[in-house]
């Protein structure tokens, strides 16, 4: 199939997976039409500036492209517009305004939406997912102003240290034993914790929120005072449309290592997607770089070009003055190596399943992420991993 057989193409959503499939779609030769459909006011931005940078003021807030951008590459936008049911046998999007957009291929780039778990009060709580939500918290946090996040994930605790650096008071809950402990394993998730607890930052494990009230968090361990209270306990896939279409849903809408869905005309990309990787199987990552690789995949395989979901999962973080990369996906009962001066946060940690390095995560020390991308699925002696020499 050439680029020249491909007639109206939609992109529904409007993240980072949407726009890196625009941009694959015109570098890669597509000029046909091509239509995005966005549900918020803003056009297409990253995410991971909301609850780092531009929270915690050290950056403004900024777009993926301007408005020229998108003329320029003639993509026609509809900002603030809903995408509220798909017709598979006829090809149409039916939009909030009742018009329906025609289309020969489509792309599935709706996201996820923060769960809210039945806690009673979860109305006095506010979640973080756009930049609106980003704007008004920053707002709100003056010095001294109680934050409370309910959840000691990524977002939890990256608000957590931009809401320090506004000078609040930040205070984490968590229901496991410590934070990020499914993610990095009890070593290094002792190590977070005492990062933020040498900068002030006030954390609760083991312990569950019972209610949210007016000013206090009430949980298994006593009352917490809270002047904002942020919900950061996952997200779910917004597959509500994909469902309603009769696509193939799980947790995401499913698809295949090349992303197309069980219909060949629809694909899925991003943090929606419950993707088949080419090693790890159905896989769902809700992270920067996957987001850009998957929008990018699903652009050549719109157009009948190479690829397939074959990339280890990767994220960032930035808190306080722990700056890291991770690559891989390891488990909570991996062996941990490290290597470095894990005081001074630089070094490097390795994950190993029997003698396989399961992933990697270079901290305070750039320009090896790469390297470690190698070793991951390899097999490595340990002495090697940690010999500074």
């Amino acid at each position: 199939m050439g680029t020249e057989d491909i007639e109206d193409i939609v992109v529904i959503g409007a993240g980072l997976a949407a726009v890196s499939a625009i941009e694959a779609l015109r570098d890669e030769g597509y000029a046909g039409r091509l239509t995005l459909v966005g549900k918020e006011p803003e056009l297409p931005y990253e995410r991971p500036q909301l609850s780092k940078d531009f929270l915690s003021g050290a950056k403004e807030f900024k777009l993926s492209h301007d408005e020229a951008w998108y003329a320029e590459n003639d993509v026609t936008v509809l900002t603030g517009t809903t995408a509220t049911a798909l017709d598979l046998d006829n090809g149409t999007v039916t939009l909030d305004n009742g018009e329906e957009l025609p289309f020969g291929t489509l792309l599935l780039a709706t996201g996820a939406d923060p769960k809210t778990p039945p806690i009673p009060g979860i109305e006095n709580a506010v979640t973080l997912r756009t930049v609106e939500d980003a704007r008004d918290l920053k707002d709100a946090i003056q010095p001294g102003t109680r934050v409370v996040t309910v959840g000691g994930g990524w977002i939890g605790l990256e608000v957590a240290a931009s809401a320090t650096a506004l000078g609040g008071k930040a205070v984490v809950i968590e229901a496991l034993a410590q934070p990020l402990l499914n993610v990095l394993g009890p070593t290094l998730a002792e190590h977070v914790a005492a990062l933020h607890t040498r900068h002030g930052v006030e954390i609760h494990t083991g312990t569950t929120v019972e209610a949210i009230e007016p000013g206090v968090v009430r949980t298994s361990a006593g009352e917490i005072p809270a002047d904002i209270v942020l919900v950061a306990v996952g997200a779910a896939p917004a597959t509500e449309l994909a469902a309603q279409a009769g696509l193939e849903v799980g947790d995401g809408v499913v698809v295949d290592e090349r992303l197309r869905t069980s219909d060949p005309r629809v694909f899925a990309a991003g943090d929606v997607a419950l993707a088949t990787h080419t090693v790890h199987g159905p896989l769902r990552v809700e992270h920067w770089d996957n987001a850009i690789k998957q929008g990018r995949l699903a652009a050549r395989t719109m157009l009948g070009k190479d690829g397939v979901y074959d990339w280890q999962p990767y994220f960032f973080t930035d808190q306080f003055e722990f700056s890291m990369e991770y690559v891989g996906r390891s488990a909570p009962d991996d062996e941990v190596l490290l290597r470095g001066d894990t005081e001074g946060d630089e070094f490097i940690a390795y994950w190993r399943r029997g003698a396989t390095v399961t992933a990697g995560m270079n901290v305070g020390i750039w320009d090896v992420n790469d390297k470690l991308r190698e070793l991951v699925g390899t097999d490595a002696d340990p002495d090697q991993l940690t010999d500074m020499s």
